[in-house]
């Protein structure tokens, strides 16, 4: 795993600070503390932070091809590499190294910008060819590696693997994006394409960048999708023989490594079935990581051990200690942007475990957004069922009258908090699923914000996002779409972006075999019947393993990497929040209203609401 940096002038080849791109590239130092490597000629500049994982001798980067007019600088793994390399070879390119690296250079020889087409992997890459005098920017198809772009106002291309790598560019805007603004207070993440700043874009998903110079600053388009090709007539025993034998071969390509390899195990369905495959495939005890927190309501270390032992696993348990919020303080420098997901913070941890013991570590990541086990995809399984049968315009007032009437319980069990469902069912499709993916309601942002941010936002809002992307989805069941919508923003937004950023602040290469496209594609022709059935979110997934796993790691409640923000922030952490709030740039920002963050915090502090959620998830 590594990270790139790089600059193209657009128009002129004017010269490229070398001292600059250093500098840019120092800002991502952790991604790649192996190596660094640095291309520049009039024109253009390529940066490179390497971590040395395949062809630990031959993979410096920037990398070639024989005649040095095309230079690649990339970060991932192509795990087809080799029968790349082989297909290539036959068509008479000549290779100097075994890296997946040097496949990327002979494939866009051969290819062109549909050279990623052919890669089965993770990558974020950039491309320059002195011939065509052309930067290629590229994206894995689910989003597993970032890259941030921006096009500046001197005539530039800038980009890197994190935000933090283009902020060293003299007189690039730090203007803060309202939509960026909007979003993250309502999803807890900032989207892709947009990052909090108006100038910097990030490369959405299964996106490229062709930009040629002397055009005008290029947009990107997509190459890849994905598609719901269902096949209702497979029987159930045969999906599920399938599915694993796939997931075999998604985890069996991923264990290539000259460095020592490992898995995260969590006690949970995804890490579990990883682990069992790969001791499947591979003779040598798997090498296992995972945390404990000492507190029975977020511990997952239990089945973790009883998998490890069922495997006989080579395993590495660490206790965290469950008062560890001084980590809150550190996480910005390492995300750059907002972010509210709480289990940041055991991310961060985990990745710090297994680094100790191994180099690549396979995860268990994209299971729920794959095969549907998140528990609001049984919630809008249930509210698409009442929308289909009661239409608009009956179920808008009566369900509408009936939520504004029933009082918020957040404190009752959850059969009496029907508020919440009685709102949802008065929306559309979109509005509803939107409504049990926000952190925070319209009502409440609608509070927080104050007149000239909201002038600002020009009417934008976050479900926007949402409905877009719904619209979008190439198909008709409400399940699939719902799949679809957090593929395209939760999955790379939010979860890959943690794990990605926590994995890389401690030089670990994280893999992700539940996300291998082709994985991923052979899932959307099961039957949505398959994914959720008889209210259990993964049902084909959970029997297929039943041969496998333990019941009582298939099927208990999901629990997650779930922290105490809640009480933390009523107690130990309670004055750095009041600063926070009430006494920093939020406060001043201008873009709040000052007499509604005095009543969160205070009704907070108090114990009359939770609003942990504000400041993370």
């Amino acid at each position: 795993m590594c990270g790139l940096t790089g600059i193209f002038d657009l128009g002129d080849r004017r010269s490229v600070d070398r001292a600059m791109l250093r500098e840019m590239n120092d800002a991502i130092g952790h991604r790649g503390p192996d190596d660094d490597g640095f291309y520049v000629e009039p024109g253009v500049g390529l940066g490179h932070r390497r971590l040395s994982i395949i062809d630990l001798a031959g993979g410096h980067q920037p990398m070639f091809n024989e005649d040095e007019t095309i230079c690649v600088v990339y970060n991932g793994e192509i795990y087809n590499f080799a029968a790349l390399a082989q297909t290539l070879s036959e068509k008479g390119h000549h290779f100097q190294t075994r890296s997946d690296t040097e496949v990327i250079v002979h494939a866009w020889e051969e290819w062109g910008p549909s050279c990623v087409e052919h890669f089965r992997g993770m990558f974020a890459f950039a491309i320059y060819d002195k011939n065509r005098q052309t930067l290629f920017l590229a994206r894995d198809r689910l989003g597993i590696k970032p890259l941030y772009y921006a096009f500046t106002d001197d005539g530039f291309l800038i980009f890197g693997s994190e935000l933090k790598s283009l902020l060293p560019y003299p007189g690039l805007g730090r203007e803060l994006d309202p939509r960026s603004v909007e979003d993250f207070f309502a999803l807890g993440y900032v989207p892709d394409p947009r990052s909090i700043y108006t100038s910097v874009q990030k490369l959405a998903p299964a996106h490229i960048l062709v930009q040629q110079r002397g055009k005008e600053p290029a947009s990107p388009h997509a190459y890849w999708d994905m598609r719901f090709d269902r096949n209702d007539g497979i029987p159930e025993g045969e999906q599920a023989d399938a599915l694993c034998a796939n997931l075999e071969e998604a985890v069996r390509i991923r264990l290539v490594s000259e460095v020592p390899l490992g898995a995260f195990l969590s006690g949970g369905v995804d890490s579990s079935a990883v682990v069992a495959m790969m001791a499947k495939a591979q003779p040598d005890p798997v090498n296992t990581c995972s945390i404990s927190f000492g507190d029975k309501d977020y511990d997952e270390s239990l089945y973790a051990r009883k998998v490890a032992k069922q495997f006989k696993t080579t395993h590495h348990e660490r206790l965290v200690d469950p008062e560890d919020f001084d980590l809150l303080m550190h996480l910005p420098q390492i995300y750059d942007e907002p972010f509210a997901d709480s289990s940041a913070l055991p991310t961060y941890r985990v990745c710090e475990e297994a680094r100790r013991h191994v180099t690549v570590a396979l995860s268990g990541d994209g299971g729920d957004e794959v095969f549907a086990g998140y528990r609001r995809y049984r919630w809008h399984d249930y509210e698409e069922r009442v929308r289909r049968f009661m239409p608009q315009a009956l179920r808008g007032p009566l369900f509408g009258l009936a939520g504004g009437i029933y009082p918020k319980m957040d404190w009752a069990p959850r059969p009496l908090r029907a508020k919440s469902t009685l709102q949802a069912l008065a929306r559309s499709s979109a509005e509803g699923y939107f409504h049990s993916v926000s952190i925070l309601s319209n009502d409440v942002r609608e509070s927080l914000y104050s007149e000239a941010f909201k002038r600002d936002l020009q009417g934008y809002r976050a479900v926007e996002l949402i409905q877009h992307h719904m619209e979008k989805a190439p198909t008709d069941h409400h399940l699939s779409r719902a799949q679809y919508v957090d593929m395209k923003t939760y999955l790379p937004g939010d979860i890959l972006t943690k794990v990605d950023r926590a994995s890389m602040a401690h030089s670990l290469e994280v893999r992700v075999p539940l996300l291998d496209h082709q994985f991923v594609e052979w899932s959307g022709s099961v039957a949505p019947s398959l994914k959720l059935k008889n209210r259990e979110g993964k049902y084909i997934f959970k029997k297929s393993l039943e041969p496998m796993l333990p019941n009582d790691v298939l099927y208990r409640p999901k629990m997650g990497f779930a922290v105490p923000l809640a009480r933390w922030f009523r107690g130990p952490l309670k004055a750095r929040v009041r600063e926070a709030v009430l006494g920093g740039a939020l406060f001043e920002s201008g873009f709040f209203n000052q007499a509604c963050l005095h009543q969160l915090v205070e009704s907070h502090m108090s114990g009359v609401r939770d609003h942990s959620q504000l400041y993370g998830r």
